[in-house]
């Protein structure tokens, strides 16, 4: 496992349209292992890409360094779900933000109000990147997909 993004597949973000992603939006350069991960913020919605619901702890994981950098500080995954059991997975700075989220959005639990996942310490390295990619870096980062 990386120990700067913490996934063991180095070429596996974007999930979604991953050239389109690649091409269009801001980047997290992991600068341990190279991986992109989304760090766009959704100016329709106020988010960051971090800030949606994953389907999967394993694709949480996958976006939690994002979180991480943006916020300074170690975040934690929570798994959440919902009045038809649904469940979901979602990242939070803090515990008081899940709170927050559970009070707004009443047919939402989370059932244990700690993190299933998270980083024990919040570090900075110093090769990171956060940018757009040019068009060779995307092309020379999909081949080796």
């Amino acid at each position: 496992m990386c120990q700067e993004c913490y996934s063991d597949k180095i070429r596996i973000t974007p999930l979604l349209k991953p050239i389109d992603c690649l091409k269009n939006h801001t980047q997290y350069i992991c600068g341990t292992c190279g991986r992109c991960i989304c760090i766009e913020h959704d100016a329709q919605r106020g988010l960051q890409r971090w800030n949606f619901p994953f389907k999967s702890l394993e694709i949480a994981k996958l976006y939690l360094r994002t979180a991480d950098y943006t916020m300074k500080k170690s975040c934690g995954i929570y798994e959440i779900s919902n009045g038809k059991g649904r469940i979901s997975y979602k990242i939070f700075a803090e515990t008081e933000d899940l709170q927050l989220f559970l009070k707004k959005n009443k047919d939402k639990a989370c059932e244990n109000i700690a993190p299933i996942f998270f980083i024990e310490q919040y570090e900075e390295y110093s090769n990171t990147e956060v940018r757009k990619l040019t068009a060779e870096e995307i092309e020379k980062y999909m081949s080796e997909r």
